[in-house]
């Protein structure tokens, strides 16, 4: 069975991590193959389903988030992540709703509230083998949204897509570029011809020019000034939109 993985919530150093029963269960290859491809189907018929994003990155990102762990093992401010297990929930992220409005917790939070967006709504990690990649894909699932954040970008289907330009950029995830492609496909003309003159190659420098950002304790930066850590972890924030006959300058 593919399906009924039992998942059960602990708490871990006044964190949550979300361990995954039998996390050790291996898909034989034709099995991968066939979430992969009927994941892939379903999201491109109906992209709000989550689920089904979520199965595609995991079942072909394995070789990705393995890259992702080492970086983060050598990285001091990773290992202390991979150490507490830090999860985006709203029992450990309320307080950024309490945050001067400067700070990046405050902006965060009119990011999550202005979307009526709740952090405990990322569906679980279901076909890792390990527990520690379990967690890998767990974390890069959940900070997508202070990402989102950082680079003030929407959450329509050109700015979903752009980020999704930088998140391949930073962890090389196979879904995120079948996301950019199926992203694409779904434009306008227009969208398209915005997309591509406007957008792709602001994601293109912005993804290159971060700092790695699967190896940044967000949480514990909250309190700090939005532009302070936007300068700190090299974020070049989205572009306007042109105006109307405008020349497009991508930032430097």
């Amino acid at each position: 069975m593919l399906v009924g993985f039992e998942v059960d919530v602990i708490a871990l150093r006044k964190n949550w991590v979300v361990m995954i029963r039998g996390s050790g269960f291996r898909l034989k290859g034709w099995q991968q193959a066939a979430v992969a491809v009927g994941s892939a189907v379903g999201a491109l018929l109906d992209p709000r389903r989550a689920d089904l994003i979520a199965a595609l990155g995991e079942t072909t990102g394995k070789p990705a988030f393995d890259r992702v762990l080492e970086r983060m093992k050598r990285s001091p401010e990773g290992r202390e992540i991979l150490l507490e297990r830090p999860r985006v929930i709203s029992t450990s992220v309320g307080h950024a709703w309490d945050l001067p409005d400067n700070t990046f917790g405050a902006a965060y939070a009119r990011f999550m509230g202005s979307r009526n967006f709740s952090p405990d709504d990322r569906p679980p990690v279901r076909f890792m083998e390990t527990e520690e990649l379990a967690y890998v894909a767990m974390r890069a699932r959940e900070v997508h949204d202070f990402w989102h954040t950082l680079f003030d970008l929407p959450t329509n289907l050109i700015g979903e897509t752009a980020l999704k330009v930088i998140e391949f950029e930073q962890m090389l995830l196979p879904m995120c570029l079948m996301s950019v492609l199926g992203g694409t496909a779904r434009f306008s003309d227009k969208q398209r011809s915005l997309f591509y003159q406007h957008y792709f190659p602001w994601a293109l420098k912005a993804g290159a020019r971060s700092t790695d950002l699967m190896c940044v304790y967000y949480e514990k930066h909250f309190h700090e000034d939005l532009e302070d850590v936007r300068r700190k972890w090299g974020i070049i924030p989205a572009p306007p939109p042109p105006r109307p006959n405008a020349t497009i300058v991508v930032p430097l």
